[in-house]
Order: structure tokens, then sequence, then C-alpha cells
């Protein structure tokens, strides 16, 4: 739809001058595309805009799926710690206890070697011999089912881990720290040590040359 504009001239006498034909709808489209600068503007891309979204997504739960391992790493790992405390403690606790016993022990090995170096005697000395032979062996039985053990020292090589060298003797008739005497026995409890074993240790004599074996 147009219309026709007309116009009176400055002579108002004179016919009216008609004007090119103007379309509203023509200038509505052109003053729109002068709006513009004359590029349209593109619409936005949803898929585009999920997959960034999602890429976030998958990042921060990542994130949470890292620190849930290290939280489940270090429980686990102070769960153990715990554990081994504990462990250790019992074990403290019960070491404290068995080296009360060990003394019974060793006032045990002593009378029994002072019955055999004096021999038979009477009846009363060897019901005593006996009755101290079988405290003995009960307490070592109840020592045993613990988990205490001796500590096999004569004849071995000299280990500071398990044996306290009390003498050192000059000899050849052994090779160079060997354990020739046990004066006192040591004991293990659960693979550690309760009380080291006393013992004598051989040694080169002054001029000699080291042992070969």
């Amino acid at each position: 739809m147009s219309w026709n504009i007309y116009r009176h001239p400055a002579d108002p006498t004179g016919p009216p001058v008609e004007e090119d034909a103007v379309t509203p709808d023509k200038d509505k489209k052109e003053g729109s595309a002068e709006a513009t600068g004359g590029n349209a503007v593109p619409a936005p891309d949803p898929v585009a805009e999920l997959q960034v979204q999602l890429a976030s997504v998958k990042a921060e739960s990542e994130q949470w799926r890292d620190r849930f391992l290290r939280k489940a790493a270090e429980l686990e790992n102070y769960r153990r710690r715990m554990e081994k405390e504990k462990i250790d403690s019992m074990v403290l606790a019960k070491s404290s206890v068995l080296q009360e016993l060990l003394p019974v022990v060793d006032a045990c090995e002593r009378a029994l070697e002072s019955f055999q170096k004096a021999g038979h005697g009477t009846v009363g000395i060897e019901e005593y011999r006996q009755g101290v032979e079988l405290l003995y062996r009960q307490v070592l039985d109840t020592l045993h089912r613990l988990g205490v053990v001796p500590i096999k020292a004569e004849g071995r090589r000299f280990d500071p881990n398990l044996h306290e060298a009390l003498v050192r003797e000059e000899t050849v008739e052994y090779p160079e720290n060997t354990v020739i005497e046990e004066f006192r026995r040591g004991y293990l409890f659960k693979d550690r040590l309760l009380r080291p074993a006393q013992v004598k240790v051989a040694g080169r004599p002054a001029g000699e040359g080291p042992s070969k074996s």
C-alpha cells in the first residue's frame, strides 16, 4: 500500500506538486538494516552451550573424585597406623610382664645346675630337684605358649642385635667373633628382643692373623 503526498508550492495559487510514493514497509526494512549496520547477529548454538556445561560438570566431578580418593587413602593409613600402635602397645605391656618371669627361669636353671654338680644325694634332695625341674618346665611351657622363644647363642656368630658380650677371650680354638659361652640366656617375644643373651666371645690373640672362617 502506498500514498501519494502532495505539497503546496510557494505560490498558493499554483497546482499541487506530487512527490514520489513512499512505501511504509520498505522504509521500516531499510531503517532496520541501517540500525544493524547491515550485518545480522547469529543465534547462539544450544549444542555448543551444552557441551561447555558438560565439560565443566565433568571437571568438577573429577575434582571431587580425587578429593574422595585422597581422603579415603588418608583414612586407611590412619586406621593401619592406629592398629599398629595398638599391637605395639599390647606387645610392650606383655613384654614388661614376661620380663618379670625370666628371673624365675634363671633361678631354676641355676638350681638344676647346682644339683647336677653336686650329684645325687639323699631322697629329699632328689625330690627337691625334681620339683625345681617341674617348675622350670612349666614356666618354659607357659612362656612358649605366649610366644617367648630362647635365643640360640653358643657356637653362633656374635650378633650385637641379639647378644651382649660380657667377656672377649683370645683363643685360636674358635673362629673370631664366635660365642663360646653363654652366661645368661636371651629371649625373643613375637620376633622382638625381650632380653639379649649375655655371652663370652672369641677373639684373635695378639700377633695372629685374621680368622679364615
